[in-house]
């Protein structure tokens, strides 16, 4: 039911609404938990929120009542995320999370454990981590017109953190989004066997710290296509801005396809590093691709 709905009949405003039912609930691990083993959307009011939740059944969809409006900010539940999800199914749709912090430095806005889960229109910010899955190769991650600020670090003993981390996830696509920032690791780190990757901005003119741009480790196909790379001067590894296969090759790169990006340094920093690296030895497929002076196209080793 739509929120204005809910409003109209004297059932709302609540912190957290279960949009099906019009019930409101104090904690947004309630309204998860009333929503069970079905299918279910929790409205997230307009707020800053110490608030988390994790999801064992059911599909969930997370939706701000205004996008960009509704935080959930620095409480992690399980030591892992604002969201800890690993039900059948869930989405988020126009949420902000920021300032999560764990012991073993994966703190996370999102800890995709179990299930599909697309993600739209939210920001992820000034945490250790944006979106972190664990493995499930039957399984597929959708990012679409998000922003991720801030994120990242190799200062903790769970090894390094990243804006996005997919496991062996089977698919993992991201589009219209931007990375901007980092403070650390990998902007998308993804041991999928397939990846999509369009009409994204990874902007590293201000990050600190920070390593390659896009990391496959195990290869992958798919395309990387219509993005916009810019390396910046602090970096930890600036060898490459797309390195693939680096951590040894368990999937197939024939076919991927690298095609129509700009890829440049931020002006007057003279170094050269590859935009392309790869370890794998198979096939990819390269479009035109704009490179900036200094931005050598591709490096085998």
């Amino acid at each position: 039911m739509p929120l204005a709905a809910l409003l109209a009949q004297g059932r709302g405003p609540a912190s957290f609404t279960v949009a099906e039912t019009g019930r409101g609930y104090g904690s947004l691990q309630a309204a998860v938990d009333a929503i069970g083993d079905r299918e279910g959307t929790v409205i997230i009011a307009s707020g800053n929120w110490n608030e988390c939740a994790v999801q064992d059944a059911g599909v969930v969809h997370f939706r701000a009542a205004e996008p960009g409006k509704a935080l959930l900010g620095g409480k992690a539940c399980e030591g892992k995320a604002a969201l800890v999800l690993r039900g059948r199914g869930a989405s988020v749709e126009g949420l902000v999370f920021a300032d999560l912090a764990v012991d073993d430095g994966n703190g996370a806005g999102i800890r995709l454990e179990q299930g599909p889960l697309r993600v739209s229109q939210s920001w992820f910010r000034d945490s250790q981590q944006g979106i972190m899955t664990t493995n499930g190769v039957d399984s597929e991650l959708v990012v679409d017109k998000s922003t991720f600020t801030r994120l990242g670090t190799c200062e903790n003993s769970a090894g390094c953190a990243h804006s996005i981390y997919a496991g062996d996830y089977g698919r993992v696509t991201v589009t219209r989004s931007r990375f901007e920032q980092g403070t650390g690791g990998h902007y998308l780190k993804s041991r999928a066997a397939r990846i999509v990757v369009e009409e994204c901005s990874f902007d590293d003119a201000n990050g600190h710290g920070t390593n390659y741009l896009i990391d496959l480790p195990n290869g992958g196909s798919g395309a990387i296509r219509g993005n916009w790379f810019v390396q910046g001067r602090d970096k930890d590894n600036w060898s490459a801005m797309i390195a693939i296969g680096a951590e040894g090759a368990r999937y197939t790169s024939d076919g991927l396809v690298i095609a129509d990006n700009d890829a440049r340094l931020v002006p007057n920093l003279a170094r050269s590093p590859a935009f392309v690296a790869d370890w794998t030895g198979d096939s990819l497929v390269f479009g035109d691709n704009t490179l900036g002076p200094n931005v050598r196209r591709f490096e085998r080793r």
